[in-house]
């Protein structure tokens, strides 16, 4: 019991989850792989304009509404040239009311940290991010965010590699 209430007061200390797009959420580069713009049938399914059907990892719509309603500030740092793609998917899977900041943009991955960090107020030790490129996790693990390099979309799993890794770092 006591392991589990002093558990939960460090996770009290994480405040923002920041989540790659491509390979992470979903299962494709939307800069190369689909032919934006998007849209939503009457049954709710997502096409491409080639009417490719469009498909995120399937356990993320539940993940991201658990941490949100965690009460975590869920953030997206891609660095995807297809920027209005990228938003466009955001809105259409319904996950625009789970994020708070969306930093999508061609860069370095710093920089798109360092905007969530000025726009949240919130310091690199009590943020984490999950990305599948190795070169994004030195890199912003570098700057003080636990990072965890996802190898095939974010599940359940990841998310809990995750939270054990940012307990870890602040023992």
């Amino acid at each position: 019991m006591l392991r589990k209430i002093c558990r939960n007061m460090a996770l009290e200390n994480l405040k923002v989850v920041v989540f790659d797009l491509d390979y992470t959420l979903w299962p494709f580069w939307v800069d190369t792989h689909v032919s934006p713009p998007f849209r939503k049938t009457s049954n709710g399914q997502i096409l491409d304009s080639q009417k490719t059907p469009i498909k995120c990892y399937p356990e993320v719509p539940r993940i991201l509404e658990k941490l949100f309603n965690e009460g975590y500030k869920l953030a997206v740092a891609s660095r995807t040239s297809e920027i209005k793609g990228a938003r466009q998917l955001i809105e259409l899977f319904g996950w625009d009311k789970y994020f708070s900041y969306l930093e999508i943009f061609p860069g370095c991955k710093t920089t798109h940290f360092n905007k969530i960090k000025n726009q949240s107020g919130v310091s690199f030790n009590q943020m984490i991010f999950f990305d599948d490129e190795q070169r994004n996790i030195r890199d912003i693990s570098e700057i003080g965010v636990t990072s965890i390099f996802v190898k095939t979309g974010v599940n359940q799993e990841v998310i809990e590699e995750g939270k054990r890794k940012f307990l870890e770092q602040r023992k």
